[in-house]
């Protein structure tokens, strides 16, 4: 008889809506101790070396809530080398204890997810709000532009029923930043 025990994952950005690997359940899930914020130089999906975007990671304090995959034991392996690669070197993967508000039945479970390292160079840290929104404005990388990210992950939040008025915020000055660009017009 095959397994049936389950791995989770913990997706906060991108993965929420691209996660790229199959999943058995997606669940609402919510990560106390966390809140999602720009920590993160994006060097190939949504920037360049010479033109760095910028994404979100996990910084310590608060909540965060996101998207919670289950994958069958059997395919953890596969996707986890599947995640390792496509979020790169800047992020170490960790176990951390989810809630799992929906579905009738809510529950903890323990999940892997990614936090941005900050030793590693592709680490935004704390540079001046000024530089966050020029980043978002103008980082573009083979997954598309770093504001079409904002705009994705936002979007998505509302579906889950998540407003976070300082994405909110970064998105209107980046897209005004944008506007005000030479050449945009």
């Amino acid at each position: 008889m095959p397994s049936t025990a389950l791995t989770w994952i913990f997706g906060y950005g991108s993965l929420i809506w691209r996660p790229g690997f199959r999943y058995a359940d997606r669940r609402t899930a919510v990560l106390e101790g966390y809140h999602r914020a720009f920590v993160r130089y994006s060097l190939r999906h949504r920037g360049t070396p010479q033109q760095p975007g910028l994404v979100v990671g996990l910084r310590e304090g608060g909540s965060c809530m996101g998207v919670a995959f289950a994958v069958q034991q059997t395919q953890q392996s596969a996707v986890l080398d599947y995640l390792d690669a496509r979020e790169g070197p800047g992020y170490l993967r960790r176990r951390v204890a989810l809630a799992l508000p929906d579905g009738g039945d809510p529950r903890r479970v323990d999940a892997w997810t990614y936090l941005p390292n900050p030793r590693h160079p592709s680490y935004f840290g704390e540079e001046s709000p000024r530089r966050l929104i020029e980043l978002v404005a103008t980082g573009r990388g083979e997954s598309g532009t770093a504001l079409d990210y904002l705009r994705e992950l936002i979007a998505h939040l509302r579906e889950l029923r998540v407003d976070e008025p300082a994405l909110a915020a970064v998105l209107s000055a980046a897209e005004r930043y944008r506007e005000a660009a030479p050449g945009s017009g």
